[in-house]
């Protein structure tokens, strides 16, 4: 179980170490005027995403594993990993939401500011926060 879920930790960190850097390639996008510098940010941003997503498979995965093959959070009093859960979900959807908006800024019809996008950079930030500290204490 140890392996399962060192493993699960490095993947979680591997694909979030994307999720908090893909975001500030899309301000400088936001930001950036020269044609030249665009296209090399849109081709970091794509690599990037693809490298992530990929990422973000075996961290899902492992940690389905720790719940389920191993009953990590099963039972009475484990009502942290249900939030846990909620928020993973919410990662997920913020994963799929920088591919939109990396398709919007390949298609050049992003309309979101570079203070937006600094503010959106700070979502997994916090989500990641949450997701620790439910592991972690186990609040409820």
């Amino acid at each position: 179980m140890l392996w399962i879920k060192s493993l699960h930790i490095v993947f979680i960190a591997s694909w979030f170490a994307g999720l908090f850097y893909l975001p500030r390639i899309f301000v400088n996008l936001a930001q950036e005027t020269n044609p030249a510098a665009t296209q090399r940010l849109l081709l970091m941003a794509r690599k990037l995403y693809r490298f992530m997503s990929i990422l973000s498979l075996p961290a899902v995965l492992f940690g389905a594993w720790l719940w389920l093959g191993y009953g990590i959070g099963k039972g009475p009093g484990n009502s942290w990993l249900h939030a846990k859960l909620f928020l993973v979900i919410l990662v997920i959807g913020y994963h799929h939401a920088c591919g939109s908006l990396l398709k919007k800024f390949e298609k050049g019809v992003n309309t979101r500011s570079h203070v937006w996008l600094r503010y959106f950079n700070e979502v997994p930030v916090l989500l990641l926060l949450a997701i620790v500290i439910l592991v972690v204490v186990k609040p409820f």
